[in-house]
């Protein structure tokens, strides 16, 4: 474990002169590091007796280092720990210029309603001295030195025995992706799919590719990994709409995001959603992957798909087309095996298509306006709705109404 890990460990379990000490040794290694400035600045106002000075010392340099690299989140912690460090040493007017500058940034930051309390009660307070009390001397970026990487570099030879410990692995170890992590709070996931699958987004900056764990199941997904503050991050998703294939299922990590590419086990199943809010339960039979994989209500037979009911203005509710032209072909085979005579209206399309010989009959047996109606709604919609109500149709422009869950599109 190096020194900066260390000192989070410490910083943790409340041991803040532990914390301080091991923070000193990871700036004399990289002296750049804004979050080990922020950190040590922090165990000084808790230590016992607390440092306010050096505490306040640390919290402008981080604020300086921020600034140089335009790091916005890191410019807010330090300036915050600036704020707490100049409350603490009585100067109330420039700790409330620095929370004031806090808030433009992060107006959603907890602690400020707090402090801002805290700094009314000690201002308005009869006793307050008001030239050391209100009188606010600080800029919004204050000037100090930076330390320089070649002046501390310079220094642990102070200590015969510290570079021969960890030479190759603290020059190695600038904590970079500590400063540019995503916090918890600002991790976000999205999802899309295809017909073959369905891809999750984690969006989350500095995920540690040797640290993070995932998992991949049939039902499930799930990822953890470290957080810069010492804690576990962890995000799943449990039980999936529907089954996947963990084998052929796969994981990146780039700089920005985790991408999880799930192979569907059923091509052409399109998922409403994401997470299914039926949870698996367990079965003590010895019952097939596929009885067991999903357990919202699906067709019986998952290869045969209803044909859509299309939108209608009849005031008798949708009718299903293919339905009644199924039944119009089942009555011409009953007549035909019965070889009895009679207008089924299907014989002029032997071989056809018998919705279209449907159609054709229905049309060409209206009258003039249900004609109108039915050629106007289907050229209009785009062949998405049909009508035989001309009073309805005649009003206005009949829109395009896909089937549900299907999307209109323009060509």
């Amino acid at each position: 474990m190096d020194q900066a890990a260390k000192g989070a460990a410490a910083l943790n379990s409340k041991d803040f002169s532990t914390a301080v000490t091991h923070y000193t040794d990871a700036i004399s290694v990289n002296s750049q590091a804004v979050d080990y400035y922020i950190k040590r600045s922090t165990a000084y106002i808790r230590t016992s007796p607390a440092d306010y000075t050096a505490a306040l010392a640390d919290a402008e340099i981080a604020l300086k280092l921020a600034s140089i690299r335009g790091k916005r989140e890191l410019i807010i912690q330090a300036q915050l720990r600036r704020a707490i460090a100049l409350f603490s040493l009585e100067q109330y007017g420039n700790a409330k210029a620095c929370f004031n500058w806090v808030k433009e940034m992060d107006k959603d930051e907890k602690t400020l309603q707090i402090w801002e309390k805290k700094i009314a009660n000690k201002l308005n307070a009869p006793s307050n001295d008001d030239e050391k009390g209100t009188k606010i001397t600080v800029e919004r970026l204050p000037e100090v030195q930076v330390p320089s990487q070649k002046a501390q570099s310079a220094k642990p030879p102070q200590d015969a025995t510290e570079p021969a410990k960890h030479p190759p692995e603290k020059a190695e170890k600038p904590s970079k992706p500590e400063s540019v992590q995503t916090p918890a709070n600002k991790i976000r996931h999205e999802w899309y799919q295809t017909q073959d699958t369905v891809v999750v987004s984690l969006f989350a900056k500095g995920i540690p590719k040797d640290k993070a764990t995932i998992d991949i199941q049939a039902r499930s997904l799930a990822i953890s990994f470290p957080l810069v503050t010492g804690s576990e991050y962890d995000f799943s998703l449990d039980p999936l709409y529907g089954t996947i294939d963990p084998t052929t299922s796969t994981a990146k990590i780039m700089g920005t995001k985790i991408d999880f590419t799930l192979k569907k086990t059923t091509a052409g199943d399109m998922w409403p959603t994401l997470e299914s809010t039926v949870p698996i339960t367990d079965s003590k039979d010895e019952k097939s992957d596929e009885a067991q994989e999903v357990k919202h209500p699906m067709p019986a037979n998952p290869t045969t798909k209803p044909g859509p009911v299309y939108p209608t203005s009849s005031k008798s509710g949708p009718k299903n087309w293919d339905k009644l032209a199924d039944e119009l072909t089942k009555k011409k085979k009953e007549k035909k095996d019965g070889e009895e005579g009679g207008d089924d209206g299907l014989e002029d399309f032997e071989g056809g298509d018998p919705v279209n010989g449907f159609f054709q009959q229905l049309y060409s047996r209206a009258d003039p306006d249900t004609q109108r109606a039915m050629m106007k709604s289907y050229q209009e919609s785009n062949g998405t709705a049909l009508s035989t109500n001309w009073s309805e149709v005649g009003k206005g422009k009949v829109e395009t109404q896909p089937p549900d869950g299907m999307e209109a599109k323009r060509w």
